[in-house]
């Protein structure tokens, strides 16, 4: 009988044992193409060093609402100087309405800037601030002839007053009224133009 060998024994062959060499082609992974970037399963590009600020919102709708609020504030402002002009002067003076119209307009135009629509805004506006700068001298001529307080007529008795207003309003005043219009509109418009 023959004699195991000390490999048939107890010690293991290492020919037998070794692992199997890979069987994976040699081509580098790198050199696959894989699918164009921005389609599915594309790899995300390295983010950028530097960091992205947001997208700017638009500016004219900002702008635009900040000339309407500075109109506003113009057509009040104008009505108070307008309204005092005729409480000391005891007349209307058409030219302080063309007044009104301009600074609303150039308070319209200057802040809000390039815009269609900000000049037809101009008009109601304008036309707002000569119609509270007539019924604010209104009142203060009934406070001065009459002796009662402004807060009373203005807020205990504003149907009165604009009745007043109503029947003292002449064809002057409406022409007057609708040049401050125009002068809302035009003032607005090459403000915005040039802003």
């Amino acid at each position: 009988m023959a004699t195991p060998t000390p490999d048939a024994v107890g010690e293991p062959d290492t020919a037998a044992a070794a692992p199997a060499a890979p069987t994976t082609p040699t081509a580098d992974l790198a050199d696959v193409p894989g699918p164009p970037p921005g389609a599915v399963g594309a790899p995300l590009p390295p983010p950028s060093p530097y960091l992205q600020a947001p997208a700017p919102t638009s500016p004219t709708a900002s702008r635009a609402g900040l000339g309407i609020l500075a109109a506003l504030a113009a057509a009040l402002v104008g009505a108070a100087v307008y309204g005092g002009i005729i409480r000391f002067t005891e007349r209307e003076i058409g030219y302080a309405a063309l007044a009104v119209g301009a600074l609303v307009g150039a308070a319209l135009g200057k802040v809000g800037g390039r815009s269609q629509t900000l000049p037809i805004l101009g008009v109601p506006i304008a036309l707002l601030g000569v119609f509270l700068g007539q019924l604010f001298g209104l009142a203060l001529l009934v406070e001065h002839e009459l002796g009662v307080s402004l807060s009373t007529i203005v807020l205990d008795h504003p149907g009165a007053l604009y009745d007043t207003w109503k029947d003292e309003l002449s064809l002057m005043d409406l022409l007057f009224f609708g040049i401050a219009g125009l002068e809302g509109y035009i003032f607005a418009r090459r403000l915005g133009e040039r802003g």
